[in-house]
């Protein structure tokens, strides 16, 4: 018998603006989601490659999740998101429930106003609820 890789409380699928992540499971207010993975790169390097995968977690340090095993980066733009991304002690960001999610529902994290400016804006955003 082979054995059966456990579900992921999370899904990649498509969303109104692209790939989106989606919940595959309830998650409470205050659960932890799904990591924020890739390079850890110097803030300097990070700078010098640019992107909109750079996550940087302190004065010094860059996670470069460009990767498409870091699944968190499907995570996308809402002005009025239902997830927030804490910087953990040891370096590690992770995506946190800032309420109660259902199944199906796409997880959202605000960019902040420098990404949204660069990134987004430019374009219009087409997030629910829209601020901008």
């Amino acid at each position: 018998m082979k054995n059966s890789k456990p579900s992921l409380p999370v899904v990649v699928k498509k969303s109104k603006i692209g790939l989106g992540l989606f919940a595959s499971q309830p998650f409470k207010r205050g659960q932890p989601i799904v990591q924020y993975t890739g390079d850890i790169i110097s803030n300097k390097e990070a700078d010098q490659r640019a992107g909109k995968y750079l996550m940087y977690v302190d004065e010094t340090q860059c996670i470069d999740g460009r990767a498409r095993s870091n699944i968190a980066r499907y995570i996308n733009h809402a002005c009025r998101p239902n997830c927030v991304y804490y910087i953990e002690d040891n370096n590690e960001v992770w995506a946190y429930a800032k309420r109660r999610i259902e199944p199906g529902e796409e997880l959202t994290v605000d960019y902040g106003k420098e990404y949204v400016d660069m990134y987004i804006a430019p374009y219009g955003c087409k997030c629910q609820d829209c601020d901008t």
